[in-house]
């Protein structure tokens, strides 16, 4: 379980295809305090640690998990939004994320907006997801509030602090971003549909 706010970028530093699996080793300022088996969010992505080696670990995604995110987008030397799970306890300052990506999506408009910014994406609308106004979104395991909300399109306001610690300052129009849309939302959307 995440709360969708950030605790650093991490570095890819190198990427293995092994068949079907995508081994992602990353540099990140929190690898010292990681211990193998541990849950991180890689852009939102739920990955298991399995090697730690001096100030990178690696992780290993397999195919479900390439074919549903951006992930198998990785370059080497990109920058990725990274959030160890949440301590029992501890605030939720953003809001219940599980780091199970529903889709991707494409960004199709950024606006600059007097010292912030405001993206657009666009999603695929066969999967019937669904955004609310003032609902919350996970942008490449941000949380997020939508504003514009419409059937298969909302944007998100993004302030200077957002914008200069996670990935949003390397996005471009064109980019695909994965989307964990709100558990409430889902499970009321999962309730609609046995109805019919």
């Amino acid at each position: 379980m995440f709360t969708g706010i950030i605790e650093d970028l991490g570095t890819i530093k190198k990427l293995n295809r092994d068949g079907g699996n995508l081994h992602i080793t990353v540099h990140t300022s929190i690898t010292n305090e990681l211990k193998i088996d541990q849950s991180v969010a890689h852009n939102g992505v739920c990955l298991t640690v399995v090697r730690i080696k001096g100030d990178s670990y690696t992780v290993t995604a397999i195919q479900e998990t390439l074919d549903k995110t951006n992930l198998g987008l990785l370059k080497e030397n990109q920058l990725v939004n990274i959030e160890r799970a949440m301590k029992l306890g501890d605030r939720l300052d953003g809001h219940i994320v599980q780091g199970h990506v529903d889709q991707v999506a494409n960004c199709v408009n950024i606006q600059e907006e007097d010292g912030s910014w405001i993206f657009t994406f666009e999603y695929d609308k066969s999967l019937n997801n669904i955004t609310i106004e003032k609902g919350s979104i996970t942008v490449n395991g941000v949380s997020l509030t939508v504003v514009n909300s419409k059937f298969n399109r909302f944007s998100v306001a993004i302030i200077p602090y957002t914008y200069n610690h996670t990935t949003f300052k390397t996005i471009k129009v064109g980019d695909t971003i994965n989307l964990e849309f709100d558990v409430i939302g889902k499970y009321v959307k999962r309730l609609n549909e046995l109805r019919h």
